[in-house]
Order: C-alpha cells, then sequence, then structure tokens
C-alpha cells in the first residue's frame, strides 16, 4: 500500500492524500491551496495526478480547504463516487456553487482591469479563465453519495469505510478504512483524523475518540499551540462588544460562512439572551452564511445535548430578534451608512475576499471600530497581516491605514489545540507504527512531531509535497 501526499504537507491548505491499495486510487479530501493569489490560483488549476486515474474521493467535511478543488477534479475528468456524511454534502451543494460563482465574478473583474490597461498600452490581451464555474460545481454533486457516522461500507476490494465524527463542524468526519492489503495478506487499519475539534464547543458534539490505529494520518494545525477556554474567550467577546459600544463603534467579524458564523450567532444569542452584552443589532452579512445556517436546521442529529437543551426552551438558536441575514448586495450597502454601534459578521474568515471587505474598507480607518479575529489565519492573507498588527493594509489595490482596533479569539477555533490532539492519540490502546503529520504549518507540524515521538515513542513522518511512503 502506498501513501501518496499532494496538499496540506507542512501547510495548512490544499488537503489531498492519495492511497493506493489493491489496485485501487483512493484520494482522501480535495481542497483548494489559499495563500498567496497568484501561487494559490496555478497550484489549484492543476492536479500533480490525473484525475481520470482516481477511482473514489472520500471526503472528511466541506470546508474549501478539504472540498473546494472537487469540482475541477470532476471537470479534469473523474468519474468515482465521492463519499461523506449526509450533512457534508448538503453543505457542498451549496459551498462549491458559490465558490464557483465568486471565482467567475473575480475573472470578470481582473479582465475588465486588464482589459483596460492593455488597451491603453495597445498590447494583445489574453483573458483569465475561473478554474472552474457555477455549472462546473452543480455539475460535480450528481457523484457524491453519503453514508452516516458508524456505518461501514465496504467502497473498494478488501478496504472498508466507516465515519466517527471528528466534532470540528457540522457533518465533519474521522475516516476509519479496514484494509486487507491482497499484496502482504496483512490486515491494516488507516485512519485519517480531518480536522479534529474540541470537546466542550458549542453546537456540534465531541470528537469521537477512536481505540485503534496501525497507520494514522492527522492534523496538526495548533500542533505548536494551547487554546484558551471556550468559556475564557466567550467572556473575552462579552468584553469587546461592551468597550467597542462605549467607544460608539462597530465590530467586524471576518468568519468562515460554514461553522464560525453560525457558532458566533449561538454564543451573541446567549449573552444577549442573558443581559451580558446590549441588544445592539447584528448583521450575517453573507449569502453563503446565510444557506449554510439553513443546512445547520436541517441536521439537528449532529448537535450536542446543549444546544438541543437550548433548542427545547428557545427553539431557533440561530435566530434572534437582533439577527439580521442579508442576502441583497443593495442591504449589504446599506449596512455601510450605519452609524450606531453593531455587529457585523461577514466572509471571508481570512478577509480575502467577499463583502467583509467592503466592511473593512469602510471601517479600518475610524479608531472606534474592532475587527474581532476568531479564526486562524493563512500566511499572506489580510487576516495574518491584521493579526499580525500591520499599520497600513491594502484593500481593492488601495493603501488604508488601519486605526481600528484589532483583537483575536483562539478560544473559539474548531481545531484541537496541541494538548487536545495528544490526548486523542493517548486515548488509542492500540497506537499507530507510522504516523504521518498534515494539515500543519511546518513549526507547528514539526512541535507536534516531537511530542508525539516523546509522550509516546511513535515512529512520525511530517511529508513534503509529492512524497511518496509504502506501508
Amino acid at each position: 500500500m502506498d501513501i501518496q501526499f499532494y496538499g496540506a504537507a507542512r501547510t495548512v491548505t490544499g488537503s489531498k492524500h492519495l492511497i493506493t491499495v489493491n489496485g485501487t486510487r483512493i484520494l482522501l479530501d480535495c481542497g483548494m491551496f489559499q495563500g498567496k493569489r497568484q501561487e494559490s490560483f496555478e497550484q489549484n488549476r492543476q492536479f500533480p495526478f490525473d484525475a481520470k486515474s482516481i477511482d473514489l474521493l472520500i471526503l472528511s467535511h466541506a470546508h474549501i480547504d478539504h472540498s473546494g478543488s472537487i469540482p475541477n477534479l470532476v471537470k479534469q475528468g473523474f468519474q468515482g463516487d465521492i463519499i461523506c456524511t449526509a450533512a457534508t454534502r448538503d453543505l457542498c451543494a451549496t459551498m462549491l456553487p458559490d465558490s464557483g460563482f465568486i471565482q467567475e465574478r473575480d475573472a470578470e473583474f481582473i479582465n475588465k482591469q486588464a482589459r483596460r490597461k492593455h488597451e491603453r498600452n495597445g498590447h494583445p490581451f489574453t483573458p483569465v479563465e475561473p478554474i472552474y464555474t457555477y455549472d462546473d460545481a452543480m455539475a460535480c454533486l450528481q457523484y457524491f453519495t453519503t453514508r452516516n457516522y458508524y456505518r461501514e461500507v465496504k467502497i473498494a476490494p478488501g478496504v472498508t469505510l466507516t465515519f466517527h465524527d471528528a466534532g470540528h463542524m457540522l457533518g465533519s468526519a474521522i475516516v476509519q478504512l479496514h484494509i486487507e492489503d491482497h499484496d502482504t495478506n496483512r490486515e491494516i487499519t488507516l485512519v485519517f483524523s480531518g480536522d479534529l475539534g474540541r470537546k466542550g464547543i458549542p453546537i456540534i458534539r465531541d470528537p469521537d475518540t477512536l481505540t485503534r490505529a496501525d497507520i494514522l494520518i492527522m492534523e496538526s494545525t495548533y500542533g505548536n499551540r494551547v487554546h484558551e477556554p471556550y468559556w475564557d474567550s466567550s467572556q473575552k467577546l462579552e468584553q469587546v462588544i461592551i468597550e467597542t459600544y462605549k467607544r460608539g463603534g462597530v465590530v467586524i467579524m471576518p468568519a468562515f460562512a460554514v461553522g464560525r458564523t453560525q457558532q458566533l450567532v449561538y454564543t451573541l444569542h446567549e449573552l444577549m439572551q442573558k443581559g451580558d452584552i446590549p441588544e445592539i443589532p447584528i448583521y450575517v452579512d453573507s449569502p453563503l452564511a446565510v444557506n449554510a445556517t439553513a443546512v445547520f436546521q436541517l441536521h439537528p442529529e449532529c448537535y450536542d445535548d446543549e444546544i438541543r437543551q437550548f433548542m427545547q426552551e428557545n427553539r431557533d438558536p440561530f435566530g434572534l430578534n437582533s439577527v439580521q441575514y442579508v442576502r441583497s448586495v443593495e442591504d449589504s450597502k446599506r449596512i455601510n451608512f450605519e452609524r450606531q454601534p453593531c455587529i457585523i459578521i461577514s466572509a471571508s474568515g481570512m478577509a480575502e475576499f467577499g463583502r467583509v471587505l467592503h466592511h473593512l474598507k469602510n471601517r479600518i480607518t475610524e479608531p472606534q471600530n474592532t475587527i474581532l479575529i476568531t479564526g486562524w489565519q493563512a500566511p499572506h492573507t489580510l487576516g495574518r497581516r491584521l493579526v499580525e498588527g500591520v499599520d497600513v493594509v491594502r484593500i481593492f489595490g488601495e493603501e488604508y491605514p488601519r486605526k481600528a482596533q484589532v483583537e483575536v479569539l483562539n478560544g473559539f477555533s474548531g481545531h484541537a489545540g496541541q494538548d487536545e490532539l495528544l490526548a486523542w492519540v493517548g486515548a488509542m490502546t492500540h497506537r499507530p507504527q507510522r504516523t504521518f503529520l498534515v494539515h500543519g504549518e511546518e513549526d507547528a507540524a514539526m512541535a507536534f512531531k516531537t511530542s508525539l515521538e516523546q509522550a509516546f515513542n511513535l515512529r512520525v513522518d511530517v511529508p513534503v509535497t509529492g512524497q511518496k511512503f509504502s506501508v
């Protein structure tokens, strides 16, 4: 059996891991790279393998860095099953067409700007094409097939799949493959952690623990960091909102449309209901977030006991008198004229594209406002530059002095911290013979490699892109 790593290798985005066993080529995840725009564009356009050669795709969850290249995979000839949970499929049905639509609009904008420049200089013009379109994304959905948690299914000769709850986002899964390797006559349990969540985070259940893994492919996003407790971040969120309110300012939260937005709305709902924060307008300004929230409402089977109890007492955890879900461009523009304190939750979560850029452009130069970062920010993104405290930022090609306050809350992270990752491995009674760390920047992955070796005496590799292992 061979495993080759084509993405999320010493970086966090572009998750793609290829398993070849018993003549079958199984791809774990097919995510987009994010970061430097031109570099990411080229990485996402061409696969380092023949899409037609892939027999099956197993998708751990719907986040774009894990699912975002699926339409391009199908566009380039993949015709196998895409196996995931029902909630993941429903989220992808919203997220992937949205990604295609954004790419089409971005290409139109770039071509419009470039056409003008080339016409002025008298040079020929070659238009930019999106990696995939809205229609491409819609076409790929016919290949999705779903499987519930804990239900075994044979997916290939000698290969049985079981999903376990990863606790990272709605529908997220730990992938367990029971493999009868025909070449070696060995039985192997291969586990791909996907993105592991945290215990005690609202809405979704805690991540499952597994007792056995012979081969482990594990994320390491926060392999060198321990998170502050969720409730500490909730209290800090309360403090930030109150202080910004007293300044007469606006709180802008760049937030991932799927998972983080719903988590924030639920937490704000609780704080307002308790009277801990003032009842001020909350704008969820992202059509994708609005659609994703509707998907959340369709999958209460993924909820934890806390939110089920909340629903019995308050019905809709994502509905609140103060919350306005914004779809239209016109309504989004009207928020810019809001001069009273309010909260704006808008995508993208790394402030690289989408409506949040317009809100930042209009508010970032005003010191009474606060930009609240609640998730991991990839290198070279605007979100990362804000976390690093830069004084001047570039938005839509123009420079703006950053006068707004910037606050960072790590307790809302959907990724397990170092201590939680170690505890997850430590719960196994049969620990892996080989471990491969993915989905982490190099310093985080290498630090976690050392931690695993010291704690459990494991054999750990941190693969580079394209590296192949025979196991």
